[in-house]
């Protein structure tokens, strides 16, 4: 009955993902049900403790999630039913709550749906939760928390499916995803913060003077000079918006080369400068290499469908 008072009454504010995972119901449904394995590929768990049980109760569990500086949030559920139709499909529901006074999440509810097709297993989670704190908690949780559980909850089962498909273990998906991360973030950062200071706001003396020893003076020189730190913005902003995008990262190593050698022909003495192009122009290069090789195999919330078909609403 809860899962269908928090759930059904509400979908459209439900957190529903599918995804679609070539492997048999056997592999699938252990490393969803064993808490040890069901914790290494669920971002929002740090540990799950199942708890003794008698043959005829339901499962209880406890659980916790690290949130950061030393601080974790702490909750239990029970499995409230699982069962089988003849068609072969599966359904694990359940029910969650913590007394954690830091928990936005009072109580809540949901299930999993494990559903055999001809080219693997559609695993579907569906569940929604009462929220603490009031009016507060309500807009924290629309505005910030539900997005982003909702997210984790995507990128999550990618990363299930990575280690069943292709077995990407969860810890190095996670390590991966994180480097590609890292790289790319720096790489956007540096666009833009060349676009924006020495181009844009101080219009820096070494700007101008490579832009003079390219040819380009007169009253080209600071429309030129403008031009280029938009574009470098811009840049920096395709960087992060096409996230999954490789020739973002093609196009940052080829930058970086024809720089060093339009500097090393116009302008060669900045080669040897305390802080100079080749030096810069290899770590950006480096980092796009970097983000080009642990790009493929890294969980994207993006796999995921996250509104289910209108004849299963």
């Amino acid at each position: 009955m809860l899962r269908y008072l928090l759930v059904r009454n509400n979908p459209d504010m439900s957190i529903f993902v599918e995804i679609l995972i070539r492997t048999e119901m056997d592999e699938l449904w252990e490393k969803s049900q064993d808490p040890k394995l069901h914790q290494r590929w669920d971002l929002r768990f740090t540990e799950i403790n199942y708890l003794p049980r008698k043959p005829e109760e339901a499962q209880k569990f406890l659980y916790s999630t690290r949130i950061g500086a030393g601080l974790r949030i702490e909750g239990a559920g029970e499995s409230t039913g699982q069962r089988d139709d003849p068609e072969g499909h599966r359904t694990s529901a359940l029910k969650f709550w913590s007394d954690d006074p830091k928990s936005l999440i009072e109580i809540g509810s949901g299930y999993w749906k494990y559903i055999p097709t001809k080219d693997g297993i559609r695993f579907i989670t569906w569940y929604d939760y009462r929220k603490r704190f009031g009016a507060l908690g309500r807009f924290v949780d629309k505005l910030f928390f539900r997005p982003i559980l909702g997210w984790a909850t995507a990128w999550s089962f990618d990363r299930l499916r990575l280690w069943i498909e292709d077995g990407i273990l969860p810890e190095i998906s996670r390590e991966k995803a994180l480097t590609y991360a890292f790289s790319r973030l720096t790489i956007a950062f540096i666009w833009f913060y060349h676009g924006l200071i020495p181009k844009l706001i101080t219009r820096n003396s070494d700007e101008l003077r490579m832009l003079r020893d390219a040819g380009i003076a007169g009253p080209e020189l600071l429309r030129m000079l403008k031009g280029l730190g938009l574009a470098e913005i811009f840049f920096a902003l395709v960087l992060v918006i096409f996230w999954k995008s490789r020739w973002p990262l093609w196009f940052t190593l080829a930058a970086m080369f024809m720089a060093t050698l339009g500097v090393a022909i116009t302008s060669p003495n900045y080669l040897t400068g305390a802080f100079n192009p080749v030096t810069l122009n290899l770590a950006v290069a480096t980092l796009a290499i970097i983000g080009l090789l642990n790009e493929r195999y890294i969980p994207t919330a993006s796999n995921c469908l996250r509104k289910p078909a209108e004849n299963e609403q």
